[in-house]
């Protein structure tokens, strides 16, 4: 045997243990990152093709993965829903209590800071507005989808009541209620959601992010310019 011939041998074997180490690897990630991986691919699944038409072999195909392994993890397509619904719940949560912390203690940062992590990524993501809005149009029928979507706004909503309490002592706004300036944000939040989903090319999330601030500067006049 030639030199030549050998050499391309020992390469051919390396390249496949190594393919072979690959596919292992592949198959056998840790939990949470295979868990990871195929909420992810729901995610895009849902924003493609929408709830009802999302199954285990469109996930399966997002992600490159058996369908075997998403019945591994999550034994059924609805408890797959449930978890990417709570996934991006949590995300929601984790991102605007983040913000809050970040923003110090001026109530007018904080309020700033809230109303910015709507318009901001890994929030403000397209596929993940197309999932909200997904699972509040079943929410009426699923009772598990109406209750995270609840708990979700419940305690956004209550921590923005609380932040705009305090502003409103700072600047002895006596004449503003609180619970009717959160309740105005959140509705300008999601009809800027809904713009940004469906008509994208006529709102970015910087000028829905500007005008929520110039409806703050309309109410909170010594505090947002």
């Amino acid at each position: 045997m030639n030199d030549c011939s050998f050499i391309a041998k020992i390469g051919r074997l390396l390249y496949i243990v190594f393919s072979m180490n690959a596919v292992t690897k592949k198959r056998t990630a840790p939990k949470e990152e295979r868990q990871q991986q195929l909420i992810q691919a729901t995610i895009r699944s849902v924003a493609r093709n929408g709830l009802s038409d999302t199954t285990m072999a469109t996930v399966s195909r997002e992600a490159g993965l058996s369908q075997g392994i998403i019945n591994l993890h999550f034994q059924s397509k609805d408890r797959l829903l449930v978890e990417t619904l709570r996934y991006i719940a949590d995300e929601y949560r984790a991102a605007w209590e983040k913000a809050l912390k970040s923003a110090g203690d001026s109530p007018a940062d904080k309020l700033s800071a809230l109303v910015a992590v709507d318009f901001k990524r890994p929030v403000c993501d397209r596929n993940k507005l197309a999932v909200w809005f997904a699972f509040w149009g079943e929410s009426k029928s699923r009772p598990t989808y109406r209750k995270i979507c609840a708990l979700r706004d419940m305690a956004y909503r209550r921590e923005m009541v609380f932040v705009c309490e305090e502003l409103i002592e700072a600047g002895d706004y006596s004449d503003i209620d609180p619970e009717t300036i959160a309740a105005g944000l959140s509705a300008m939040t999601s009809g800027f959601w809904l713009d940004l989903l469906t008509n994208p090319r006529s709102m970015s999330r910087d000028q829905a992010y500007r005008i929520c601030m110039s409806y703050l500067a309309s109410v909170f006049y010594d505090h947002f310019s």
